[in-house]
Order: C-alpha cells, then structure tokens, then sequence
C-alpha cells in the first residue's frame, strides 16, 4: 500500500522536497513517510541564504499528524552543507522548526490542545511525553514573544500572584484595556517590576498615564525610576485598601472577643465572617442578624463603620474634594481609640497621594484580580508548578495575546 502522492500532498512538500516511499508497519502502529531532496537540488545556508556545497547527511525524523489510528512519522536524510562562513550546517526542512522532533501542523494541533486541557492530558492524548509537549508549548510563547510588537498602553495593573505556598510570588504585568498578560518576573522585588520598564523605550513610557498597584514598596520604587512625575500617576487600588481596613476591623474583633469571653459574654461568637462580607451579598437572615451586630455599641461595630465610611469615598471626580473627604476620615479614624485602625489609618496617610490618584483616574486592579484568578485557575488544572519558568509560559500561553502557531499555519 504505497501512494507518494498523496503523502506529498498531507505534509504539504515543496520542492525540492519528494516522498520516496511510504511504509505501513501494522505492528508497530504507525505509518513511515521517507522523503529525500531532489539529487540535483541546490541548497543554501540556511542562516546568510547562500548557495554552498554539500557536506554529508543525516538521518532525521518528525511526528507527524496521526493517520487513521496510525501514528506518522516522517523520515528524511538531511544534507549538511559545509559554509565558508558559517562552518557545516544543517539545511532547513520547510515541515518542521528547527530544534524539533515535531512537524509544525503537529505542533500546532498540540497548541490547540493545550488550550482545552492540560499539559498531562494533552500527552496522554496523543501519545506523546509530558516534556515533549512542555518543549512545544515554551517554543510557542518564545515564537509569540518574539512576534509581539511593541506595546504602548496607557494603563497599567500591576500584581503578584501565588506561585506556591510559603509567600512564594511572581510579578504579573497586565494592559487591562488590551486584557492581555505583558511580563511575568519571578517574586515581588524592584528588580522583578523593573525588568518590565526596561524593555521600554521612552515613548512607551510617556504614554503610560496610571498604573494601578497596592501599597508594596517594590512596585512604587519600581515606577519611580522608570516612569516620569511617577507620584502623579501610580493608583493604589480599592480592593487592597479595603483589605488593610478590612484586617484592622477582624483585629479589632478579636481583641474585643477575647475580652468578652473573659466576662462570659459570647456575643462575637461567629461572627468573623459577618464583619468581613458586603452586606449586599448577604442572605435575609444573615443581614437581620448583621444588622444588629452593626447597631449596637460594640467597638468592633465603631470600627466596621469606620472602614464603611472609607469604602463611600470613591465616587469623587474632583481631586480637592476628595481629599477634604479624606482628610475628614482620616481625623475619625486616628481619633477612635482603636489601636488596629489607627495603624490602617497611618498607612493611609502617608499613602493617601496614590489613593486619590485612583479616584482621580479611575485606577482600580480590578482586570488584575480577574486575571488572577484565571492563573490560579490554570495552576489548579495543572496540579501546581515546581518550575516557575514553566509557569510563566503557562500564563503568557492562555493569556498574553500571543500569536503562538509556527510559521506558515493559519489558526487561532
């Protein structure tokens, strides 16, 4: 059963390229397609394009798509040339990239695979290795990397995100009006931001107006030396001022549940969760039994109603405004005799220039949280990562935007 032509057909040979035969091996399951360069074929070096004489060949071989139930191999003696400049090289097969013992249609029907499922179930699937598959999807995010060009967003999230446990973190960079992932750095330092900033030019670095951060001291260094009148546009996110306020209240919870217990008064039993929901998330019966809880003379209630109050100062426009509103809580706040929020309250003061830049410019990480979550999402379907390299190609292969395929194939 041998048919030449159509097998030059399904890989799509050119010349001077030709299938010399084909060979069906029942036992072994597969199907062997052996093809060969033209004998009179003039090749070139594949890296300056110049016509060379040929130096000796060898024998190479690339899994191809499946046929039927059989797997495909392809089979080919490739001519080393012998450059005067470049030394003996390997001429380029026009089916597969360079360095791989994959054909591109295979490598991009394993792309597309990988969006579906993870790196285990795509290699059990085609019956490939689960390192086989890692290296496929690496050169994927180099090749899309190396494509993408260059980027100039005005906005900006930055974020971490748990790589595993233990406080271990890496940097995500995201353009939330593009809603793609740009950089990926290991931890949470300066230098982890700084990589990012360095790979822009300066045009690209004026026309960033906001970037949108929490309060870690790495970040804002980070911004300070790259990004010009920095201190105008980094935008300290409402969420992450909400959780430092939102710690304070569970401080000041605890404290005052102790010190109920002790006078046999259980009246904070259970109620952590309480103080820490948005009452417009809650049920019927667990608002009737907050509402109380909010209304009595509690200092833990003090203190929510403090944070309440901060969480209504989000809606100015006017810069003046919202920092006369500001500077009115924040007198409340260091005046209520709760040690807990009159720390939150400290570090509100001092970072009070990058909340009401947020307001201002409608900075918020919200398109950051989202992302975050599909991380964790991606790390949860891969069962973690031990490698933090191939959890950022992870992470730039479903989310940076990337055009992943090799050359020459036309998909998604």
């Amino acid at each position: 059963m041998v048919d030449t032509k159509l097998y030059q057909q399904i890989p799509g040979l050119s010349d001077p390229w030709t299938v010399t035969s084909v060979e069906l091996e029942r036992s072994a399951g597969s199907v062997l397609v052996k093809v060969e360069p033209r004998p009179d074929a003039e090749l070139s070096c594949p890296t300056c394009g110049k016509s060379v004489p040929g130096y000796d060949r060898r024998t190479r071989r690339w899994r191809h798509l499946d046929t039927c139930q059989y797997t495909t191999i392809l089979e080919a003696s490739v001519p080393r040339l012998s450059c005067p400049e470049h030394g003996v090289v390997t001429v380029a097969v026009p089916w597969a990239v360079r360095g791989s013992g994959f054909t591109a249609l295979f490598e991009a029907l394993v792309i597309d695979w990988l969006h579906e499922a993870s790196i285990r179930a795509v290699a059990r699937q085609l019956r490939v290795s689960w390192s086989s598959i890692d290296r496929i999807m690496a050169r994927a995010v180099a090749r899309g990397m190396a494509r993408r060009e260059a980027v100039s967003p005005e906005r900006l999230c930055v974020d971490e995100t748990s790589f595993q446990k233990r406080h271990e973190y890496v940097t995500v960079v995201t353009d939330p009006d593009a809603g793609h992932v740009l950089h990926v750095a290991q931890d949470r330092r300066t230098e982890s931001l700084e990589q990012f900033y360095t790979g822009l030019d300066a045009a690209q670095k004026a026309a960033i107006r906001g970037v949108s951060m929490d309060m870690w001291p790495a970040f804002i260094t980070a911004t300070r030396r790259h990004i010009r009148d920095a201190d105008s546009k980094i935008g300290f996110d409402k969420f992450h001022v909400a959780k430092l306020l939102g710690d304070a209240v569970d401080k000041v919870r605890r404290q005052e549940h102790r010190a109920l217990l002790a006078d046999g008064v259980g009246t904070l039993k259970g109620s952590k969760y309480a103080w820490l929901t948005n009452p417009e998330n809650m049920t019927h019966a667990q608002h009737a039994r907050f509402t109380v809880l909010r209304d009595s003379t509690l200092k833990t209630a003090r203190a929510w109603a403090i944070k309440d109050m901060a969480m209504q100062l989000w809606g100015y426009r006017s810069r003046a405004w919202a920092e006369k509103a500001w500077r009115r809580w924040l007198g409340w706040a260091q005046r209520c005799r709760l040690a807990p929020m009159q720390a939150a309250a400290k570090i509100i003061r001092r970072r009070l220039w990058g909340i009401l830049n947020a307001i201002v410019l409608n900075l918020h990480n919200g398109h950051a949280d989202n992302m975050n979550s599909r991380i964790q999402r991606l790390k949860h379907r891969a069962c973690g990562y031990q490698n933090r390299e191939r959890f950022r190609n992870a992470i730039c292969f479903h989310l940076g935007g990337l055009t992943l395929y090799p050359d020459g194939i036309q998909g998604r």
